[in-house]
């Protein structure tokens, strides 16, 4: 399902004909500047329904854009604690539908019975991470305490971020994606993964994080978004020991950071940065 925008961008349909949905659709629009009124076409990125499917029970429906769809359902599973290990994960098959994607998982059956038994509705919606939960104590789930690893320089957390742009083509193309990106100890981004929803974006990452066995302590993670409760739960559950965010965290986020081990960094932008945690884990000035 991965694809190059470019490539996929085809005029918008309510429910295309065929199951291979786009990564973004061109749309009829007006744009206006100093009294001009002009029309043109613009490039949008899609959010579809993409429902995940284990052992033929529906347990999630999530709004995302339909691309690195496996990483997205190994990421999601392992970050939502669905499954503990990848090799509980046995088989994935992704297939279009009219209104919307399946994921077909086939995991171990002691994790099936796991999930039936905490079974829940979980419709999504983009940016929103806690559809669904019944409990206040359902809601967070406090990441285990993780070594977090070598030192990272502040120096490298610009160097990612400086490169990132250029390694978002959706976001070019559309400018509504989000990304989550991984980058070695100097700051080199070694992978990039897109979607309408944060969330989303950083399963997908580490989804691809665990296919391709990348230690997590090596490196760091870094998001196009603020750093939430839940982007940090799932930093923490892949093992992540440095999650650099271009926007601030929340007071809770913060907290939940510190206890887990993890060192959180906000407001990277523009040659400054700050460290919300464990600021030990940066160095340089």
């Amino acid at each position: 399902m991965s694809a190059n925008p470019a490539v996929m961008a085809r005029p918008a349909e309510a429910f295309p004909a065929v199951p291979e949905w786009p990564v973004c659709a061109g749309r009829p629009a007006w744009r206006m500047s100093g009294g001009e009124v002009m029309s043109s076409v613009e490039s949008l990125v899609e959010e579809v329904p993409v429902a995940l499917i284990y052992n033929g029970i529906s347990h999630a429906v999530m709004l995302a854009t339909p691309a690195d769809l496996e990483d997205f359902a190994l990421g999601f599973s392992l970050s939502e604690g669905i499954l503990a290990a990848p090799s509980e994960l046995y088989d994935v098959d992704v297939v279009g539908c009219a209104d919307g994607v399946e994921i077909h998982l086939e995991i171990a059956a002691e994790r099936f019975v796991a999930l039936k038994a905490r079974r829940r509705s979980l419709a999504g919606r983009t940016g929103c991470g806690l559809c669904g939960v019944d409990s206040l104590q359902a809601a967070v789930r406090m990441p285990a305490p993780f070594p977090r690893g070598a030192a990272i320089a502040a120096a490298a957390v610009h160097r990612a971020f400086e490169a990132l742009p250029a390694r978002q083509p959706l976001h070019r193309s559309t400018g509504a994606a989000h990304a989550a990106a991984w980058a070695d100890a100097d700051g080199t981004l070694a992978e990039v993964r897109e979607d309408v929803g944060r969330h989303n974006a950083l399963d997908k990452l580490i989804g691809a994080l665990v296919r391709r066995r990348f230690e997590p302590r090596a490196g760091f993670a870094l998001v196009t978004s603020r750093a939430s409760v839940e982007m940090v739960q799932k930093a923490a559950s892949a093992g992540i020991g440095l999650l650099a965010a271009i926007s601030a965290p929340t007071a809770y986020a913060t907290r939940l950071a510190a206890t887990a081990g993890l060192a959180l960094v906000g407001m990277a932008r523009a040659g400054r940065l700050t460290a919300y945690t464990h600021p030990d884990h940066l160095c340089g000035p």
